[in-house]
């Protein structure tokens, strides 16, 4: 089978990510999460995306369920101005350790923050985060790569964002106390599968957040929360009211 000819345009300078490492460590110690990031961080910059990296753990994010948890009894609450760069971007990236099985505690509380905002619109009276793509990265040494992306993923789409082909890679060593992804002989970053997943993820995640970008987003019909608060019902129609 032939290969189609790259016919794409290279420049995705239009463009900006965010990947948030949802590691346990704080900055500046080592994060094998950060190493398997920087995989597709680096091919985002090569094509122009303009891309910031954060840990959460490194910011104090109170628990709640409202986009400033300071106007609800918390003395203090990192979490707007990391929304606000969350908000700019038209990528965003959760990268997450195994941990019992399950994504780290910092990644549930940033999904928990991130579904606080779930309730805001955009100038389109829809969900504010539509129109913006998202992925997730994930490593360990134990079983669960794959139980954490559906999760994550889930989340992400529940919340507005649209989720492209293959938008998930990881990196798991041996079962056990072994070598972790950027521990020498660990064999990580070399590891094709990964490699190749990480990419494609990268790739998709570019593609179809340029494609929303061009379009406007999603089409503002049938989904715009205002207008269904306001009376409009998009052809739907309940039999047992008619």
């Amino acid at each position: 089978m032939s290969t189609p000819a790259n016919n794409i345009d290279p420049d995705f300078s239009d463009l900006k990510a965010v990947f948030l490492n949802c590691t346990l460590k704080p900055t500046p110690e080592l994060s094998h999460t950060e190493g398997l990031i920087g995989i597709a961080r680096n091919i985002m910059q090569k094509h122009g995306v303009e891309t910031q990296l954060i840990r959460p753990v490194d910011h104090d994010l109170a628990p709640g369920v409202y986009p400033d948890m300071t106007e609800h009894g918390a003395k203090h609450d990192d979490w707007p101005p990391l929304l606000e760069k969350v908000m700019a971007a038209d990528i965003l990236v959760l990268g997450t350790p195994i941990w019992l099985g399950d994504k780290s505690s910092v990644c549930s509380r940033v999904i928990e923050r991130l579904y606080a905002a779930s309730g805001l619109l955009n100038d389109a009276g829809q969900y504010a985060y539509y129109g913006r793509v998202g992925g997730c990265l994930v490593t360990g040494n134990e079983d669960g790569a794959k139980h954490c992306a559906m999760n994550i993923l889930y989340s992400l789409q529940h919340l507005g964002y649209v989720i492209p082909p293959q938008a998930d890679a990881c990196w798991l060593g041996e079962a056990g106390p072994g070598p972790s992804y950027l521990d020498p002989d660990s064999g990580g970053p070399e590891n094709d599968f990964t490699n190749r997943n990480t990419t494609f993820m990268t790739w998709n995640l570019m593609h179809l957040a340029r494609m929303l970008k061009r379009a406007g987003g999603i089409p503002a019909h049938g989904n715009q929360r205002s207008a269904w608060d306001a009376g409009a019902r998009f052809d739907f129609e309940n039999p047992e009211y008619r």
